[in-house]
C-alpha cells in the first residue's frame, strides 16, 4: 500500500509548538514501516512556500524519511480536482459556513491520492471525505 502525505501533516510535524505535532509524528511512525510514502509535487511546493524552509531542508527531510515526490499531475487529476473544488464551492455557498476557505491545491492533493489509489494521511479528513468520498483516509 502507498500512503501520500498532506502538507498539513508535515508542517505540524516540523512545528514543535503546533498542538498537532505529536499526533502527526505518531501517525507518520505508524505508516513509515509498513507503507511506501509519497507526496504530490503540489505538497512539495507548499512546503517550500514557508519563509523559514529551504529547498535543502525539505530535500534532506524527504530523503531521510524515504518519501518520494511524484511530480506529475495529469489531465485526469486536474479535471477531478476541478470538479471536486466546484462541489466544495457549491456546498460552501449553500451552508454559508464560517470555516476557512479552501484552495485548489487541497483538491489537487486529493485527486492525486484518489486517482493513484493511495491512502491519504491528513489533518483535514472531513474536507477530503466530503470532496472525495471514495478516497481512503489515514487520519492523524
Amino acid at each position: 500500500m502507498t500512503t501520500t502525505i498532506d502538507t498539513n501533516v508535515l508542517t505540524a510535524l516540523w512545528n514543535k509548538d503546533d498542538t498537532l505535532n505529536r499526533r502527526a509524528q505518531t501517525a507518520l511512525e505508524r505508516v513509515f514501516e509498513r507503507e511506501r510514502l509519497v507526496i504530490a509535487g503540489i505538497v512539495y511546493a507548499e512546503l517550500l512556500a514557508a519563509p523559514s524552509r529551504t529547498e535543502q531542508f525539505v530535500e534532506r527531510f524527504l530523503e531521510e524519511a524515504g518519501i518520494v515526490v511524484e511530480w506529475e499531475l495529469n489531465e485526469r487529476m486536474l479535471r477531478a480536482a476541478g470538479v471536486a473544488f466546484r462541489g466544495y464551492a457549491e456546498r460552501r455557498r449553500k451552508k454559508k459556513t464560517l470555516q476557512p476557505r479552501r484552495i485548489l491545491a487541497d483538491f489537487l492533493i486529493g485527486a492525486h491520492a484518489m486517482l493513484n489509489d493511495y491512502k491519504l494521511l491528513t489533518l483535514d479528513a472531513g474536507m477530503y471525505r466530503a470532496a472525495f468520498p471514495q478516497l481512503e483516509l489515514a487520519e492523524v
